[in-house]
């Protein structure tokens, strides 16, 4: 096989975009940023015409094919090669049923006789027939993960089988969508590269799955990249497009460039629709705008666009994050006044806001709503109840939550920390880190505010031991003590005395390179605070008459250190 031309290309954008652009330098970026060329023409490949036996046996399986007589097929098929199998397939190419038919048996028959050649013409014959999901399903079974010239030498085979099986574009857009469904993206970035250079141009549905496939693995900036090169190619992106575009925005915190985005749309004659309006009023609350996303959501109706559950779940979000219970409850009872039922995620966000600020009460009625209203309670439902239940101390009934919990989900790792929380309201340090000893146990993964709550119980019970135990398991968690949690400990230590055990500490943490910037300055100033209190301890001792006076007065002093 001949090879095509490839042409090389810059690993940079400022080809591609506008230099003022704030571009990311990326390899898969950077192939986007080739220069616009001459198209070069699609080659056209012939395979020699049959003779002989090949002709006859081409002829009488063409025949008991298109007769449906597998059980004479089945005796001709270990005479099949792929000389003669891309003969028989060019004869039945008009009719696609019986093609995949044909081929499905081979597979089964005689896989040997399959070559890159004969999977690209059935990839011909579905995709010029719109069988988008047979086409598809044959790529990702040849698919070979992790080769680096399958891709390439798959695409010069659809190329140079193009017009002998007189196929679509289709074909080329298949193959780029395709790669985009199974995140594959270098391979995805090739072919549409590969396919500019002979004139074709992917779909805006197949650009906003590449899009879509972008966003989901957390690639914003080269899905603005790619966007950017899609309108550079005059590929008109569609109303997803734009939502994608403002969700790949809001991601990168680039809220201001999302509003230009949506306002482009109106210029284009580009309608809005809810997606639009839920993806940049998730963009406000995430900034904490809440009042220019009540703004836009109350803006809906006047373009006759409703809001729906992901709206009002957004705008709940956020006022819930911000400690606003009131204005949540309002837009809670405001959805169902216009009859948009509140689903799991809408309970779940309000019991646990409630849950933050150590309402039970509140999060037990409305998880009693979501029973009433048939509404599916989740782990994060169960989560969130535990948590409130803790944060009040009320473990038993944590307890009781956590079986029912058990009887259909799994506890995960919010599940724990909400108990060891309820553990560290009650002081009762022992407890707490039993609880993190079956976290870990249960292959959960206890984050910083586990562990720093668990120093903290151990500190206020000036159980010192366990807090530097739990410190070291914090360490061999790769996760560093920052400045507040050290501080706890240096200060707890020195207060009760234990100034050496305290440096002992400074020069472990050290030595292992994990001194977080600052506490030089604050040990510094922390150490001067306690002088000075002990100080004045001194002072009352030595003025004191009544031992039940200084008893006193010695507990005040801790307490408000």
């Amino acid at each position: 096989m001949n090879n095509f031309p490839i042409r090389r290309f810059s690993y940079s954008l400022s080809s591609c975009v506008p230099t003022n652009s704030n571009s990311v330098k990326s390899s898969t970026l950077g192939i986007l940023g080739r220069r616009i060329r001459d198209v070069i023409p699609v080659p056209h490949r012939t395979i020699p015409e049959p003779r002989g036996q090949d002709l006859d046996f081409i002829n009488v399986a063409h025949s008991h094919l298109i007769h449906s007589d597998w059980e004479k097929l089945n005796a001709l098929s270990i005479h099949l090669t792929p000389f003669r199998l891309k003969h028989i397939l060019l004869k039945v190419q008009k009719d696609y049923v019986l093609s995949l038919e044909f081929f499905n048996w081979i597979k089964t028959q005689n896989p040997r006789s399959l070559t890159l050649d004969t999977y690209s013409m059935i990839l011909h014959i579905l995709t010029k027939n719109r069988k988008f999901k047979s086409a598809e399903s044959i790529l990702r079974s040849i698919y070979v993960p992790g080769s680096i010239d399958f891709p390439s030498k798959l695409f010069e085979a659809i190329l140079y089988s193009y017009r002998l099986c007189d196929s679509s574009p289709r074909v080329f857009d298949m193959l780029f969508k395709c790669y985009a469904h199974m995140k594959k993206f270098r391979n995805a970035t090739d072919t549409f590269c590969q396919m500019k250079d002979y004139g074709f141009l992917p779909t805006v549905e197949s650009c906003n799955a590449y899009l879509s496939a972008l966003l989901d693995s957390d690639r914003s900036d080269i899905a603005l990249a790619f966007y950017r090169e899609m309108r550079r190619h005059r590929i008109s992106p569609n109303v997803f497009s734009f939502n994608m575009v403002m969700s790949a925005y809001g991601k990168l915190g680039k809220l201001e460039k999302g509003i230009e985005v949506f306002r482009e749309m109106e210029k284009m004659g580009v309608g809005h629709n809810v997606a639009s309006y839920n993806t940049l009023i998730a963009g406000y609350c995430n900034k904490g705008l809440l009042e220019l996303a009540l703004k836009l959501k109350n803006s809906m109706g006047k373009n006759e666009v409703h809001p729906n559950v992901v709206t009002f779940n957004a705008l709940i979000c956020g006022f819930c994050k911000e400690g606003k219970l009131h204005e949540a409850n309002k837009l809670f009872s405001e959805m169902k006044a216009i009859n948009v039922s509140p689903n799991t995620v809408t309970y779940n966000t309000l019991i646990n806001g409630y849950s933050q600020v150590g309402n039970s009460e509140v999060g037990g009625s409305l998880y009693e709503e979501m029973a009433r209203n048939e509404v599916k309670a989740d782990v994060l439902t169960y989560n969130a109840l535990i948590l409130g239940l803790c944060k009040e101390g009320k473990t038993k009934k944590a307890a009781y939550l956590v079986k029912e919990l058990d009887k259909n989900f799994v506890p995960n790792a919010s599940t724990f920390s909400a108990l060891i929380t309820g553990q560290c309201v009650r002081r009762n340090s022992d407890r707490a880190f039993q609880l993190y000893k079956i976290m870990v146990r249960s292959g959960c993964h206890p984050n910083e505010h586990t562990f720093r709550m668990l120093i903290s119980t151990f500190c206020k019970n000036e159980d010192f031991d366990g807090a530097l135990r739990v410190l070291e398991e914090m360490i061999e968690s790769a996760i560093p003590p920052d400045l507040s949690i050290l501080s706890e400990i240096y200060d707890r230590l020195c207060l009760c005395g234990k100034d050496e055990l305290a440096m002992k500490l400074c020069s472990k943490m050290e030595a292992r390179c994990l001194m977080p910037k600052g506490f030089d300055k604050m040990r510094t100033s922390a150490q001067d605070q306690i002088n000075e209190n002990k100080e004045v301890m001194r002072n009352c001792e030595a003025v004191s008459t009544f031992p039940t006076t200084h008893s006193f007065g010695l507990s005040a002093m801790l307490a408000g250190i």
